[in-house]
């Protein structure tokens, strides 16, 4: 993220090369790449990752839909409006959104009817093109202040309850429940029958137990430091129930793989771990 979104010491196209020689079928990227500013590229890294038989068919992106105040988020209405273009551009289906900062000042109910009204306003513009607009359960954008509104079970769960759209749904990160202190399992079956997209993620606890992790608040200043990012299936996620459910509901779309922080070769081996999976419980699949 840093060599890509901050100091550019790495290029787009030396991470496509990267990226598609593992066995995947395509790559989620980034609206904050920093080649992303030039639109122009837009059809041409569409192009290289289309020429090595792959798509791209997501965008993670971070508006920031819970400022209290009302020009702010009408601008973030319009980056994400920008953000669904761009997905458009790149071939995608699935754009991300997320409800916003957990600001201190702010009540449940203000946050939620924030984040419910600017993804409304989004969604008209997103169907046009044919996207579906994803919340994901997610943590804390890596250059934001403050975690994610709606990290907990609870919130998280409202503010689906109050969108009601075909173009609207789920994705759902395991992992990031885990930092909020809650279980996924739990999380998966309150929302499963409205998940279309799966960030695939493990960690592991590098000290303590998950009652430890309990009693402490979910990341509130920073990544809980009992928890690191580690190779898919060998960390606290239960796959296997995962899959089952997801299977249970019909689930049929992506899985994207979030690994890698120690090399190529952890990715490589989370990707056999979900190829097997998706074998298993899938095996209609090609």
């Amino acid at each position: 993220m840093q060599e890509l979104c901050k100091d550019g010491t790495m290029k787009v196209s030396e991470w496509i090369d990267l990226s598609v020689k593992l066995d995947i079928d395509g790559l989620e990227w980034y609206a904050g790449f920093l080649e992303m500013k030039d639109q122009s590229n837009w059809p041409v890294f569409r192009e290289q990752v289309e020429s090595h038989g792959k798509v791209i068919p997501m965008l993670c992106c971070s508006p920031d839909f819970t400022h209290p105040d009302a020009d702010f988020r009408e601008a973030e209405i319009k980056k994400q409006i920008h953000w669904i273009e761009m997905t458009h551009a790149l071939g995608g289906s699935y754009c991300r959104v997320l409800s916003g900062q957990r600001r201190p000042e702010l009540t449940m109910e203000e946050g939620v009817t924030f984040a419910a009204d600017c993804i409304k306003q989004c969604l008209p513009h997103a169907q046009k093109l044919g996207i579906t607009l994803i919340l994901e359960n997610h943590y804390k954008d890596d250059f934001w202040e403050y975690p994610e509104f709606a990290q907990q079970m609870d919130v998280f769960c409202e503010l689906v309850s109050r969108i009601d759209h075909p173009n609207f749904g789920v994705n759902y990160d395991p992992s990031n429940t885990f930092l909020a202190g809650e279980d996924p399992l739990e999380l998966l079956y309150r929302v499963s029958d409205r998940v279309v997209t799966i960030h695939a993620s493990d960690r592991y606890l590098k000290e303590g137990t998950i009652e430890d992790l309990r009693k402490e608040e979910g990341g509130a200043t920073g990544y809980a430091k009992r928890l690191s990012h580690g190779e898919i299936g060998k960390g606290l996620n239960d796959y296997d129930a995962i899959f089952k459910e997801l299977k249970r509901v019909g689930f049929n779309g992506w899985i994207s793989i979030e690994d890698g922080v120690d090399g190529m070769d952890q990715l490589e081996r989370s990707v056999t771990f979900v190829r097997k999976k998706i074998k298993e419980y899938w095996p209609d699949f090609e």
